[in-house]
């Protein structure tokens, strides 16, 4: 019966459904089930999520940035202090813009 229900939830769907989104529409219709035997229903009977859009490339490879030099290459061992140097840039998103 279950396994009726998300086949017949699955095709007007455009197959997009996958275990959560399944659970949630099922759970709509009154059914009392959780994620884990959607999951398992679905995984055994090889009803899978089919992806209607591309991936979006959002990296530009091709740059005119000069690239500095790798001077360290992984070596970040130092006998004292002050002569090697390694940096974390971190972007943090406030309420006027990016610090």
């Amino acid at each position: 019966m279950l396994l009726a229900h998300i086949r017949e939830q699955h095709r007007p769907n455009l197959q997009s459904y996958g275990r959560p989104g399944m659970t949630e529409e099922l759970r709509d219709l009154g059914l009392d089930v959780g994620h884990r035997r959607v999951g398992r229903s679905m995984r055994e009977n090889e009803i899978k999520v089919i992806r209607t859009q591309k991936h979006k490339v959002t990296t530009d490879s091709n740059q005119t940035f000069n690239v500095a030099p790798n001077l360290l290459d992984q070596d970040f061992s130092a006998t004292g202090p002050n002569q090697k140097c390694a940096v974390d840039n971190s972007y943090i998103r406030i309420s006027e813009g990016w610090l």
